[in-house]
């Protein structure tokens, strides 16, 4: 009524006709839908693309998990027959056989933190990340990179580790775990050499 009013002004006659108009538009306002689509899509695009990112982010942290847990177990077991020993192959020499490997799904193999130490037995083989868990960005490596694959009959712990980038965010349901918003991927494996002179 007040906005009638206000449009219409305040001559009953002038009023009555101007508020008639008035209501026909507002019914014809009302039915019109040409721009629902519009209005629905800019309300639903943000929520809809924000899952669908974290769905593909989740699905590609996963698989990158699983190619590097593959890659490492392959690439070990050159260490296990010897041949790495045989070929006195260096540490940058397996991070490049792991590297082989990963098909592209890391940006950047020298960020490749790997330790291949001997230990004592099985039971003695203890697997500790090389990051703090309360780290804050950079997020740097707490222990340097080791390299001794062993001789003949050794135990070998094998470790690999990759601080991954995770590109959709999504707070304490992200896939960070690391507090300079990265994901760490690890691969531990350990065996004994077979007998190789």
């Amino acid at each position: 009524m007040w906005l009638g009013m206000q449009l219409c002004g305040s001559h009953s006659k002038l009023f009555g006709r101007c508020w008639q108009a008035v209501k026909r538009h507002s019914r014809r306002f009302k039915r019109d839908d040409r721009g629902v689509t519009v209005i629905e899509f800019a309300l639903l695009a943000l929520p809809f693309f924000s899952v669908v990112g974290a769905i593909l982010q989740t699905s590609l942290v996963f698989l990158a998990s699983q190619v590097l847990e593959s890659a490492v177990h392959d690439s070990s077991r050159a260490i296990r027959t010897g041949q790495v020993q045989g070929a006195n192959m260096t540490i940058e020499g397996y991070r490049s056989a792991v590297c082989d490997q990963l098909f592209g799904l890391f940006p950047d193999c020298s960020g490749l933190h790997i330790r291949v130490n001997t230990v004592t037995n099985f039971q003695s083989a203890t697997v500790a990340p090389p990051v703090p868990a309360d780290c804050v960005a950079p997020c740097d490596w707490t222990e340097n990179e080791s390299w001794t694959p062993g001789v003949g009959k050794s135990v070998v712990l094998v470790q690999v580790y990759y601080r991954y980038p995770v590109v959709v965010q999504l707070g304490p349901f992200g896939m960070a775990n690391m507090g300079d918003g990265r994901r760490l991927l690890g691969s531990a494996t350990v065996f004994q050499n077979e007998p190789f002179s």
